[in-house]
């Protein structure tokens, strides 16, 4: 059973990173210059291949736009959070507007199944069978505050103004092209990429978190499109509530793996806020769990 620190560390962190990932397409900013040491010439077979891996970063960087041109999609979500001795596996199903970040799906988490909404970055969700305090049906946690609470600046990250940051922040060093393979009957182009966390909007708050870099992996369509997009990091969260004493001020490491898969771009996507008469705010809980753990 995962302890309170990892069950709180993962509601925040799931919460946040889904948000700044859902809302990673689109923009239309100057791509960042290539990094200092990128050969400029060289033999013909030197030139090829960096010619080519120019192409790819363009390929990549296009990707978020020709994805939010979409506006919707279906998609689905595999994440697993993990920490000594406790782990979480979390599946989600459903809709995502690109253009607004917000998503209707259903998550299968520990056994249960959860109806989930994203509105205007605050995550709504009710448990079949179960009430939250009051005896609401739904409960909501409001992303920025949560991400305040863990030290993670996603509120910008999570800003469709700054839906370009992914693309700004990738250069032609940072892309490798995996090959050619099918994702759901779909022939896609795999490429791996390494994101300079310092280029992304709260940079140097969130290199504390994750570190300087930000390993991602993006297959994409015949029409540019992400078809689907893995995140793999580490995250310091709070401490595991069964720590020795001695070591309770050290920060838990806590991996987390989302893959993400797109799919019927186009489709209608209906985001709507629950009553508010029907909706337990959990948003200091959880803040509070997460401080009294770390």
């Amino acid at each position: 059973m995962p302890s309170r620190g990892m069950k709180a560390s993962a509601i925040g962190v799931a919460a946040v990173m889904a948000s700044a990932v859902l809302t990673g397409c689109g923009g239309d900013e100057e791509p960042k210059s290539q990094k200092a040491g990128t050969a400029s010439s060289g033999s013909a077979s030197a030139s090829g291949d960096a010619g080519a891996q120019e192409q790819g970063t363009t390929q990549v960087r296009a990707a978020y736009d020709r994805t939010a041109e979409a506006e919707t999609a279906k998609m689905t979500i595999n994440m697993k959070l993990s920490a000594p001795q406790e782990s979480i596996t979390t599946d989600g199903k459903g809709a995502l507007d690109f253009q607004e970040g917000d998503s209707v799906m259903t998550v299968t988490a520990q056994g249960k199944s959860i109806e989930q909404r994203v509105v205007d970055q605050v995550l709504y969700q009710k448990v079949p069978g179960q009430k939250a305090p009051g005896g609401k049906t739904w409960m909501k946690i409001d992303l920025k505050k949560a991400a305040q609470a863990l030290g993670v600046n996603a509120g910008q990250i999570g800003d469709p103004a700054q839906s370009a940051a992914y693309a700004k922040a990738i250069t032609d060093q940072d892309v490798t092209k995996v090959g050619q393979e099918k994702i759901d009957g779909v022939d896609t182009t795999h490429y791996k990429v390494s994101v300079d966390v310092a280029e992304l909007p709260g940079g140097g708050q969130l290199r504390r978190q994750v570190g300087p870099t930000l390993p991602m992996q993006v297959w994409l369509d015949g029409d540019g499109r992400l078809r689907r997009q893995q995140l793999d990091m580490s995250v310091k969260g709070a401490p595991s509530a069964g720590a020795k004493a001695e070591n309770s001020a050290a920060p838990q490491q806590i991996k987390m793996t989302m893959v993400m898969n797109y799919s019927d771009f186009g489709t209608e996507v209906e985001a709507q806020a629950p009553p508010a008469g029907q909706v337990a705010d959990m948003t200091n809980e959880v803040m509070k769990q997460s401080r009294q753990q770390s």
